[in-house]
């Protein structure tokens, strides 16, 4: 792999809603491979479409411009326009055909603004509803079967139209009983419960999904010393790519939340990321550190940096391009899912924010 595409492995957040002489030099200079959206980069609909495309003219290879955009309080557009409902309001209201609607809306509304990979769907079963883990709502199913019909249908749905998907979190995270983005949870579970649960979900999805997100939890199953899955090579390069056969793009979660920060300097969480099988590290916060972790990189062995360019480069070479942007296209689609809110809810409920919505955790916050 060239030194100067060694940005390429990284996808990286962006500081603010526009993109400063700094901040744009920076990543002329990194050429990171993809950029993450949250909130805090999102004040208008043309603004969005003007940051995208900002960053689009600085990346001299395509770049990945991707987002969190579920349904619920896990939706970052709904500080523009309408909240979508989340999973377990669509697997409450039981119709598969909304759940693909929801999928396709989704996806013209990313196009809209530029974005070609939506980090959804949520893969994981929820195993409680109210567990504080971070998945509350998030969640298609409750059981193997559900999951795969109903995070299926928005899977198509959001693929039909020109955005990849990301199945998430890897290999599993409902039994976290801790949030990741502070500390590191131990998944108690055997291998014999995961196999019939969780990666039963995750091998349904190994030829349905474009990418796949890796969870920080630690799974004393697979490795006895405490290590997070998106870190291990037992969890990365030999169950999913061997045992599971994923063969599409592989990401790790933020490497900035404090399952991993609290943990690891950024050097040696870029090497072992690597190493474990990632295609791609994500880099939300530290952006003043894109530097250090290119030069990371450059020490890695060639066999590594190989793997992971191709793959980056083959995902890229079915990205579709964004679709054109105006105001008018944005309400219209801003209506629908007004529309796919009050068919899901009900016109009373539609009209009031989800309960969690206030408590402004941190997986909405970012």
């Amino acid at each position: 792999m060239k030194q100067d595409q060694l940005g390429q492995l990284l996808l990286v957040g962006v500081p603010g809603t526009e993109l400063d002489a700094e901040t744009a030099a920076l990543f002329r200079t990194v050429q990171p491979g993809g950029y993450i959206l949250f909130g805090r980069n999102i004040t208008s609909a043309p603004q969005l479409r003007k940051l995208i495309d900002d960053l689009r003219d600085l990346s001299a290879i395509e770049p990945i411009i991707t987002i969190d955009q579920e349904g619920g309080r896990v939706s970052r557009l709904r500080l523009i326009g309408q909240e979508p409902p989340n999973a377990q309001q669509l697997r409450e209201k039981g119709d598969v055909d909304l759940v693909r609607q929801h999928g396709q809306i989704t996806g013209r509304l990313l196009r809209l603004f530029g974005f070609n990979l939506d980090l959804a769907p949520v893969l994981d079963i929820s195993f409680d509803d109210e567990a504080d883990n971070s998945l509350r709502g998030r969640c298609y199913g409750r059981t193997v079967q559900e999951v795969n019909r109903l995070a299926g249908a928005f899977n198509d749905g959001l693929r039909e139209q020109g955005i990849a998907s990301c199945g998430k979190h890897f290999p599993g995270y409902s039994a976290a009983e801790v949030d990741a983005h502070h500390d590191l949870p131990r998944i108690a579970r055997s291998r014999e419960e995961l196999e019939r649960e969780e990666l039963a979900v995750f091998r349904h999805f190994a030829g349905r999904v474009d990418s796949m997100m890796i969870c920080h939890g630690w799974y004393p199953c697979f490795d006895e010393r405490k290590v997070p899955a998106s870190l291990s090579p037992h969890l990365v390069k030999q169950l999913l790519g061997e045992d599971v056969g994923f063969a599409g793009l592989v990401m790790t979660d933020d490497l900035d939340m404090g399952a991993i920060y609290n943990e690891y300097g950024l050097p040696e969480t870029i090497r072992l990321a690597m190493t474990a099988g990632n295609d791609l590290a994500m880099i939300c916060h530290r952006i003043d550190a894109l530097g250090e972790a290119r030069k990371t990189l450059a020490a890695l062995p060639a066999a590594t940096l190989e793997r992971a360019g191709q793959s980056v480069a083959r995902f890229k070479a079915g990205l579709s391009a964004p679709d054109k942007f105006s105001e008018d296209a944005f309400r219209r689609i801003d209506e629908e899912i007004w529309a796919l809110r009050v068919a899901v809810l009900g016109a009373e409920r539609a009209v009031e924010r989800s309960a969690e919505d206030g408590k402004r955790s941190p997986v909405e916050t970012y």
